[in-house]
């Protein structure tokens, strides 16, 4: 099982960028996704989810209205589109596969993390 995040980079506040999870290993269509990410000094943070048949999605308040999540199984890859982007968005964001298709409530049940693609946000 390999998730591989991609699609980082350095962007002015207001800007967007597209994050992409790929997946390989595993039958993509069977499980949720999960976004997530960390600021420097700051724990792990759930931003996102998207259920197995992308029926179900989810978003932290801070990114609601600014983030979509969308999945392609068929190219077995994840999407987080960021829009507005804001200084405070600037972290480490990471893919992981929950050990459900549903989104559930809460940001637990995940195991197999991808390595992560850095987010930059400044002027």
């Amino acid at each position: 099982v390999q998730l591989q995040a991609s699609g980082g980079g350095l962007v002015q506040p207001g800007g967007s960028l597209r994050l992409s999870c790929a997946a390989s290993g595993f039958t993509l269509d069977d499980y949720a996704i999960g976004w997530f990410r960390q600021a420097p000094g700051k724990g792990r943070e759930g931003v996102s989810c998207i259920s197995s048949s992308a029926e179900g999605t989810g978003y932290a308040d801070s990114v609601k209205g600014r983030f979509t999540i969308s999945r392609d199984n068929a190219m077995n890859t994840v999407y987080l589109q960021m829009n507005s982007l804001q200084p405070e968005d600037t972290a480490v964001y990471y893919c992981a596969r929950r050990l459900r298709s549903w989104c559930g409530s809460a940001w637990d049940l995940y195991r197999y993390w991808g390595q992560g693609t850095q987010v930059t946000v400044s002027s």
